[in-house]
């Protein structure tokens, strides 16, 4: 949600020229895999030599969209209403390693009529490897799946449409808008009663000794509640639009980006070391992540250096999660009185 802004992508991670041929040979599937393959060890490498995982999870996320769209164009769709639809952390356009790509196939009264290309493109990203979330449903069906959920709600808020009809999601969000279902008000009591839950898995405290990088206190998720109630309440697509709104000053602004950037590179590294979607902050990885961030045993092990960074971090994020919730719920439950807090 911080930024959708996709770079462009270098021609050593996707080589759609092969991968075309690939297709046109008969083989997509193993074009497919190759593909993959091909992308994973280029940006694995990369952050090897350095490359912030900044960088690296939007490159994957626009590696994912060339990819996806090129399958999705092997399809012969006719005149059938359908788009392709990236949600979740895939629309905000991040995705680590082995983040699961959520998907929206997103269809207009016709739908049934591309029943058969909806699970022959479906069958064709499992064949090749993808961990795909998938969803499918119209656009009335959206209204209601979001009115009764506020998880397909928030999926939604963070849609980028690669293929299809523009006007389908664009009908969705006219009718999940905050005047039609989940107020600014309801949105905001909603997602601080879905962190107060989390918090009070994790012992409701930064210093967990296995500390989960996504949904322990002070990890990413606090980032991406803030986000959320941002995008609902404001209606803008990222919190680097809402300085000038005097929400965020340039000291905050500087704790939510250097904070978010270090729990990218930790749980980029987990991913990679594990070779699965791996969020937990483990023994082991502890000591494999401190040595990978040059940490040596000295007056302290260079496992309690690193770790003392990673609370050093997650504390700051979650005092900078609960000022900005209290901005929050001044400015949303009581704006006559909203005032800025430091």
């Amino acid at each position: 949600m911080l930024t959708r802004t996709q770079p462009a992508l270098p021609s050593a991670l996707f080589d759609e020229a092969d991968l075309q041929a690939g297709i046109s040979e008969g083989n997509t599937i193993a074009a497919g895999k190759a593909c993959l393959q091909r992308a994973t060890e280029y940006l694995h490498q990369q952050f090897r030599s350095g490359t912030p995982a900044s960088r690296l999870i939007r490159l994957r996320a626009s590696f994912m969209d060339a990819l996806l769209c090129r399958l999705w164009e092997q399809q012969d769709w006719g005149d059938a209403e359908a788009s392709l639809v990236a949600v979740g952390g895939y629309g905000r356009g991040e995705l680590h390693p082995h983040s699961d790509i959520d998907i929206l196939l997103l269809l207009g009264e016709d739908g049934d009529a591309c029943e058969v290309q909806l699970e022959q493109f479906l069958t064709l990203l499992w064949d090749i490897g993808l961990d795909i979330g998938h969803s499918v449903r119209t656009v009335e069906e959206c209204r209601d799946n979001a009115a009764a959920d506020i998880t397909v709600l928030t999926n939604l808020l963070e849609a980028r449409v690669l293929r299809g009809p523009e006007a389908l999601m664009q009908r969705v969000r006219e009718l999940t808008g905050p005047t039609q279902m989940w107020s600014s008000v309801d949105f905001f009591n909603a997602k601080l009663e879905e962190q107060r839950t989390r918090h009070t898995k994790f012992a409701d405290t930064e210093y967990n000794l296995e500390p989960n990088v996504k949904s322990s206190p002070g990890g990413l998720r606090d980032l991406q509640v803030i986000g959320w109630i941002a995008e609902r309440h404001y209606g803008v697509n990222s919190l680097e639009e809402l300085p000038a709104m005097e929400f965020l000053n340039a000291d905050e602004m500087d704790i939510l980006t250097r904070g978010r950037d270090f729990m990218w590179q930790v749980r980029y590294a987990l991913h990679m070391l594990t070779d699965r979607e791996e969020d937990r902050l483990l023994f082991d990885h502890q000591r494999e992540l401190a040595a990978m961030w040059g940490f040596e045993d000295g007056d302290k092990l260079a496992v309690e250096q690193f770790m003392q960074v990673y609370y050093r971090w997650a504390l700051a994020l979650s005092q900078l999660n609960e000022v900005l919730i209290q901005y929050c719920d001044q400015a949303i439950l009581r704006p006559d009185s909203a005032q800025r807090l430091y």
